[in-house]
Order: C-alpha cells, then structure tokens, then sequence
C-alpha cells in the first residue's frame, strides 16, 4: 500500500539536539550545585523523554538516589524552554531529503518523547510552517514512547492507516515503537545510537544517509 504518511522522531533523526540538551541538563545541576555531565553522557541519556534524561543525569552528576527529581524538572523545564533551539540543526541531507517526501505527496509528522510545548518550538524554529503537517511531543493522558499511544493519535488525526504510515527513528526506543504499532520501521544511522545498538533492538531496515529513506516508500 502506498506511504501516506511519513512519520518521524526528532532528536538524532530530524535533528542534531544534543549541544541543546547537554547545555541545558548542565544549567540545571550547576543552579542545583552539583557537578556537570558531558556530551557522551547526554547522548546514552536521551531517547525516553525529559524525566527519565533528568533521572539519570542527577544520578551521574552527585544525586545517586534521584531525591532531587521534582526540583530538577522544574529547573530544566524552564531553562531548556529558554534554550530549546541552542545549536539545533538538520542534519545534513534532511531538508531536501522531506521536499522530495513532500513532492511524492506524502504527508510529514513528528513524535517525540521531547515535551510537547518544546517538540513544536523546534519544528516551527528549525523546519518553519510549511514542511511539516502535524508536530506531537510527550503530553499528559498520552504514554510516551516505545508505547505506540503518540502513534495512533497522531494516525488518528491525520486519517491514515499503519498500512500507509512509515515510522522513522535512531533509537532503540524508536525500533520498540514502531513495533508495538505495528508500522514499517526505518532506523537512522547518523543519531544518538550506532548499528549494534539498534540491531540488538531488532531493527531491519537501516539508513546511513537521508535520501536512502526514499526506497521505502
């Protein structure tokens, strides 16, 4: 059946987020007085939405019991709301690579585990207002990924079928997800994971390069 819907993550897959991430997770342990973590780190961290990116920095950083939480998500929700775009790019290739999905007629949305508010901050900012049709980050009442729950309300607003939708990620959480909903799968090679890591999630379809996403649609 034809791919109606392209249907993509953001952090490591659209865009490289992980200077802004890393810059913002340090703000928030030197106003909380604990010791900072570094790119490598933030980059194993990521992938399982905000909390879980706060839980295991505030372990590495000098909280090993995770006490701290509820004040660590207020800081970091206000300073990464300040610095969300800090650094952001496309990854080479990405633009050009959603204007020939676009001229194929195919439809582009986003889901992330990135909060909601500051998912569509990012795709307005970095993509603007035409590229993409439909942006969708972690919400209340909407189980973050690897549950598919983000994938069918997005399937479900957009009025597309799994059998017209593609699913594309670089992580092992990606992989999860696109098989708890049961989507054709695409893992990308240039984010926050390598090739073992993702094949070990059990992913079948891996790109090293954008425009080798055309092929399967």
């Amino acid at each position: 059946m034809k791919t109606r819907l392209a249907l993509f993550d953001l952090d490591g897959t659209l865009t490289n987020t992980l200077e802004s991430m890393t810059y913002s997770v340090n703000q928030t342990l030197k106003e909380m007085g604990l010791s900072q973590i570094t790119k490598d780190q933030c980059r194993l961290f990521v992938g399982n939405g905000a909390r879980v990116l706060m839980e295991k920095s505030l372990r590495a950083a000098g909280d090993p019991e995770g006490l701290r939480i509820e004040e660590g998500m207020e800081i970091y929700g206000r300073i990464f709301d300040e610095n969300c775009t800090y650094h952001v790019t496309p990854y080479d290739g990405i633009v050009e690579m959603l204007e020939n999905l676009k001229k194929k007629n195919i439809r582009l949305a986003v889901l992330s585990n990135k909060p909601d508010q500051q998912t569509v901050k990012v795709v307005h900012e970095i993509f603007g207002d035409t590229l993409f049709d439909y942006a969708q980050g972690q919400k209340e009442g909407i189980r973050r990924k690897p549950e598919p729950d983000g994938v069918y309300a997005i399937m479900d607003n957009m009025h597309v079928k799994k059998e017209e939708c593609l699913y594309v990620g670089d992580s092992e959480v990606d992989i999860a997800t696109g098989r708890n909903a049961d989507l054709k799968t695409v893992g990308v090679l240039w984010g926050f994971r390598d090739r073992t890591t993702l094949e070990t999630a059990g992913a079948v379809n891996l790109i090293e390069k954008p425009e080798d996403l055309l092929q399967f649609v």
